[in-house]
């Protein structure tokens, strides 16, 4: 016998082999495309933005690729500007009280839309309007609503003997406009996570709750929400991310004025960047990153939440 002849029980062992390895290769070819995906939309914008925020880049050598390293500079820079304080703060606002009442709303709308009454697919279809429209023209909409004198909010209160309000252009209602108007787009998406998550609880659930002798606020408290808290930490984990990068509307409506009173970090991170004649690339990067370590730290805690529990 030659030393290259194989005996049947070595073949049949490099077969199996072989086809043991089949599905890991079958496997990390389906992955392929979506690592692929990630790696050019996601780290890599990410890794460029990190890098610009680390280095002092003016027009030219943004160009040119030649800009010298600055360090934490541009962060110092940040945090010691006039803006970032009141920036900080009407993010939170603005984040917070849209996330409150897109969820509130969204489940009563759920819980109404529940019953399954006559036209409730209809109800539901219509509801979704505000979420399909293309973001510029959303915000024209509530531009041209609440523009100050000709707007129909206005003429509204005026029947009511009250206004005009300067919603768009004063500095204590500017901020408001847009969380109204953010208000609207973002309850849709709350309505239908939150419908499908009460779909999924049984109604024998709720027969037993009444047969205990459990009324409507406490099968509310007692059986819904509990049942429907790892729907509700998602949809609001999801608003969250979405709202605190929010920035078609605000640009559309209010630019972030009158005199900085609507501007959030999105807006702010625009401005720096691209809108001044001086662009600022690396503070602009930096206040980008900025949002997005707190989204980061608000999706660990989610995490965390959901391992521990």
């Amino acid at each position: 016998m030659t030393p290259f002849a194989q005996t049947p029980a070595r073949a049949a062992r490099k077969r199996r082999v072989a086809r043991a390895r089949s599905p890991q290769w079958a496997a990390w070819a389906f992955l392929a495309p979506i690592v692929l995906y990630l790696l050019v939309f996601y780290a890599y914008p990410l890794f460029r933005n990190v890098e610009l925020s680390l280095r002092h880049y003016t027009v030219r050598s943004f160009v040119r690729g030649d800009a010298p390293f600055a360090g934490f500079a541009n962060y110092a820079k940040v945090f010691a500007d006039a803006t970032f304080g009141p920036a900080l703060w009407h993010t939170v606002v603005f984040t917070l009280v849209s996330l409150a009442f897109q969820f509130v709303i969204g489940l009563a709308l759920a819980l109404f839309f529940l019953k399954n009454f006559r036209l409730s697919a209809t109800l539901r279809g219509l509801f979704l309007v505000p979420w399909l429209l293309p973001l510029i023209v959303s915000a024209s909409t509530w531009s041209w609503m609440l523009n100050s004198d000709s707007g129909v909010v206005n003429a509204v209160l005026a029947w009511f003997g009250i206004g005009p309000v300067n919603w768009l252009t004063s500095l204590d209602w500017s901020l408001w406009s847009v969380i109204i108007a953010n208000i609207w787009i973002g309850i849709p998406f709350n309505l239908v996570v939150l419908y499908s998550g009460l779909q999924a609880i049984s109604p024998a659930i709720y027969e037993a709750a009444a047969l205990d002798g459990a009324g409507g606020w406490q099968r509310f408290w007692k059986v819904t929400f509990p049942l429907l808290r790892p729907v509700s930490a998602i949809t609001l984990l999801l608003g969250l991310v979405y709202t605190l990068k929010v920035f078609d509307i605000i640009w559309i409506m209010t630019k972030g004025g009158p005199s900085g009173s609507s501007t959030t970090f999105a807006t702010w991170s625009y401005r720096l960047g691209f809108g001044n004649l001086v662009p600022s690339f690396g503070p602009g990067a930096a206040v980008g990153n900025l949002l997005i370590v707190m989204a980061l730290i608000f999706g660990l805690v989610y995490i965390r939440r959901r391992v521990v529990t």
